[in-house]
């Protein structure tokens, strides 16, 4: 049985702004809370309670802060052993912290952040979500665009957005035959239709004045389909891939292989004649950036296998002016796994586990490669919490392999809440020293962190970081920031998915 995330940590007095469980996007079931992971919860419960004591504040107040986020940090230490570098005069003093990580450090793209089209996901209440110790509502209001301003811009240092597409199939025609508009073009559980990414993209980027958003589009090689002759419509296909680009002003689409938007029973796959038939129109029309989801296979019982990654090779090196994000990193996720680590056959002796080692061969048997980037959203900060070792192979590996230049920062939030905690989780991550001898993996420097937590992803959207950054201390959206945070705003601690209810 599953239960309300927020409903758990309530009745736990759970308020860890680092999750302390996996959450799940409700592309795969929820773990339960591991042992590890329960001696976790109680000792930031206890360090908090301490160090609140010592500053005179209450202990919600103290979690709530850098230094509260900067004491989960030193109880997982003790827990997992050293992952995070953390001081101990940062678990009391936010002038410790302000000096070692300035906000202002990193330029942050996120490049795969949601919210809903009216629609509660209940993905913040899952067992992955209650297990992570957040303590977020899991109603409308929370997936809201409102709300996505509010824990994106507000509660977070992220710079830009994003806006990442969730696979749903417009509505061309009303019934009387006209050309369908706004909410006509999508069914009642359209999660986050392409018009209206385009439509949100440029009230965030009016409202501050300065572009900070940035969006995908939905059509996939097999949304519309003509069933008589089982094969693409590709008039509705070239209508819908035209309005995306010129209407909605999409920067990238984002596909899911192995979703049916058109009812075919059938996905497809990123090397297959359709596909190849979609990158020649999206070329001729100068899109040349393709967002796809591998990984997470349980989204689809049926068409699950066609989340593998094993076709990104074959379509990458036919299209080298074409530049691929995998998102997930391509990370597998049994159906019903106990954990991460025998669902997706953790390999200790060598680091490798599916589907995210077949990533990595592709770069390996072709090192001149250079048009995929793995994209690290419910990747980074879902391994850190659910397994730090396993989240050093993955990261080691993505960098060692692909580069520090090609791996590209996401979080996959509003599920997960503000994604400040990864945020902070990643500028203090870092491979240890036994795995660099061990396996080959190098120190992430500072330097790398900023590829990766934005500049990757600049150079693939074409963002002038520079100029961005001396437009945002201008911009409304700042201005908005900076009033929130001096009347008091404060992140609320929690996450969007279900966890199980014996937990």
């Amino acid at each position: 049985m599953w239960i309300r995330k927020i409903d758990r940590d309530l009745k736990k007095d759970v308020d860890s702004p680092l999750p302390t469980q996996a959450v799940s996007n409700e592309e795969f079931l929820p773990r339960p809370q591991t042992q590890r992971q329960k001696q976790l919860e109680g000792l930031i419960r206890e360090m908090g309670e301490a160090r609140a004591r010592k500053l005179n504040i209450d202990r919600r107040t103290f979690m709530a802060s850098s230094m509260g986020l900067a004491t989960c940090f030193a109880a997982s230490n003790r827990v997992y052993g050293k992952v995070f570098d953390v001081d101990d005069a940062e678990t009391y003093e936010l002038a410790a912290i302000d000096e070692k990580y300035p906000k202002s450090e990193y330029f942050v793209i996120d490049v795969q952040a949601h919210f809903t089209n009216g629609i509660a996901l209940n993905f913040r209440n899952s067992e992955t979500a209650r297990n992570m110790g957040f303590n977020l509502k899991d109603d409308v209001e929370s997936y809201s665009f409102k709300n996505f301003v509010k824990e994106l811009f507000f509660d977070s240092e992220t710079n830009m957005v994003v806006i990442s597409g969730v696979p749903t199939r417009e509505i061309q025609r009303t019934a009387d035959g006209k050309v369908a508009e706004g909410a006509q073009r999508n069914s009642p559980f359209a999660i986050l239709p392409s018009w209206l990414m385009g439509e949100k993209k440029k009230e965030i980027n009016e409202m501050a004045g300065s572009q900070r958003a940035l969006c995908q589009g939905n059509l996939a090689p097999n949304h519309y389909w003509d069933k008589a002759t089982n094969s693409i419509d590709k008039a509705a296909m070239i209508e819908q891939m035209e309005r995306e680009l010129q209407l909605y002003k999409i920067d990238s689409w984002k596909w899911y292989c192995h979703t049916d938007p058109a009812r075919t029973g059938n996905g497809f796959q990123m090397d297959d004649d359709n596909a190849m038939w979609f990158y020649e129109e999206s070329r001729k029309r100068g899109m040349k950036l393709i967002s796809v989801h591998k990984g997470y296979s349980y989204q689809s019982r049926t068409l699950g296998h066609l989340a593998n990654p094993k076709d990104v090779e074959k379509a990458a090196l036919a299209n080298p002016d074409f530049n691929f994000v995998i998102y997930h990193s391509a990370i597998k996720h049994g159906p019903n796994e106990p954990n991460y680590l025998d669902s997706n056959k953790f390999d200790p002796k060598t680091g490798d586990f599916e589907w995210h080692s077949i990533l990595m061969d592709i770069k390996k048997r072709n090192p001149a490669m250079s048009n995929v980037y793995p994209e690290v959203g419910s990747f980074f900060n879902a391994l850190v919490i659910a397994d730090p070792v396993l989240c050093m192979h993955g990261m080691g590996k993505n960098i060692k392999h692909y580069g520090a230049d090609h791996v590209v920062w996401g979080t996959d939030c509003l599920w997960w809440g503000s994604p400040q905690w990864a945020i902070d989780a990643f500028k203090r991550f870092d491979i240890s020293d036994e795995f660099v001898e061990k396996f080959g993996y190098a120190k992430i420097s500072k330097a790398d962190k900023a590829k990766i937590l934005g500049l990757n992803a600049a150079k693939l959207y074409n963002v002038d970081v520079n100029a961005k950054r001396n437009a945002i201390p201008g911009d409304k959206l700042e201005k908005a920031k900076l009033a929130y945070l001096n009347a008091g705003g404060a992140r609320q601690n929690a996450a969007y998915g279900w966890v199980r209810a014996n937990d």
